[in-house]
C-alpha cells in the first residue's frame, strides 16, 4: 500500500470518526426499549433469547413469557434453567393454534399469561422481559391489542421489553422503539428437513 493511500485512508477515518461522535453527543441513555421481533423468516425467539444471555453476561435479572409454545422442552429452556436467580422462565402456552385446536382454551391461556407479564413488566428486579409470540396471540386475538399497547406504554421507564412473533400488529409497530423484520430466503424445512435440536429448539 502507498503512502498516499494510507494517507488518504487516515484522513477519512478521522473524518468519520469526527462525524461519528458528534452524532453520538445528541444521543442519550437510560430509557427502557419496546423491541419488536416479527417477520417470515427464523431467528425472531433466538434473536431475543441473544438479548437475554447479554443481560445475564451484565448480572441482570430477566423475565421470559412464552405465548404459544407451549410445554415441549427446548434447549433455550433447559439453558436459562440454570440461571435460576436471574431468569424467571414461565411456558404459558398450550401449544401451537393447529394442535390445540380450541379457541376459547387458547383464549384463556393468553389471558394467564398477559396477567403474568404485567406482573413482570411491573417487577422492578427484572431488567428485561421477553413475550415470545405475543404476536401470536395478537394475530387470533386472543388478547385485545388497545389493553397491551397500554400495558406496554404503563410499564416503569427504565424497563426493556422484547415481543416476538410474525405479523405484529401495526398498533404495536408503531408504539414499538425498534422493529426488526426477519425475512425468509431460504429454509430447510422446504427442503424436506424437520426441526432440528440444538438449531430451531
Amino acid at each position: 500500500m502507498s503512502d498516499d493511500v494510507n494517507a488518504q485512508h487516515v484522513e477519512a477515518m478521522k473524518a468519520l470518526k469526527a462525524e461519528r461522535e458528534a452524532m453520538m453527543a445528541t444521543k442519550r441513555e437510560g430509557q427502557g426499549l419496546l423491541l419488536v421481533h416479527t417477520g417470515d423468516g427464523k431467528g425472531k425467539s433466538s434473536a431475543a433469547f441473544g438479548m437475554v444471555a447479554r443481560a445475564l453476561g451484565w448480572g441482570y435479572r430477566v423475565g421470559v413469557v412464552q405465548y404459544i409454545k407451549g410445554k415441549w422442552i427446548t434447549g433455550e429452556r433447559q439453558f436459562f434453567a440454570k440461571f435460576p436467580d436471574q431468569v424467571v422462565y414461565r411456558v404459558m402456552g398450550e401449544g401451537f393454534t393447529w394442535d390445540t385446536q380450541d379457541r376459547a382454551r387458547d383464549i384463556a391461556a393468553a389471558r394467564v399469561a398477559w396477567d403474568i407479564s404485567l406482573e413482570m413488566l411491573h417487577d422492578p428486579a427484572l431488567h428485561l422481559v421477553v413475550l415470545d409470540e405475543l404476536n401470536i396471540a395478537l394475530r387470533y386475538d386472543y388478547l385485545d391489542i388497545a389493553e397491551v399497547i397500554a400495558g406496554l406504554k404503563g410499564r416503569p421507564p427504565e424497563k426493556h421489553v422484547c415481543v416476538t412473533g410474525r405479523n405484529a400488529r401495526p398498533e404495536l409497530i408503531e408504539a414499538a422503539d425498534m422493529v426488526t423484520e426477519m425475512s425468509l430466503v431460504k429454509h430447510p424445512f422446504d427442503q424436506g428437513f424437520k426441526a432440528q435440536r440444538g438449531i430451531d429448539f
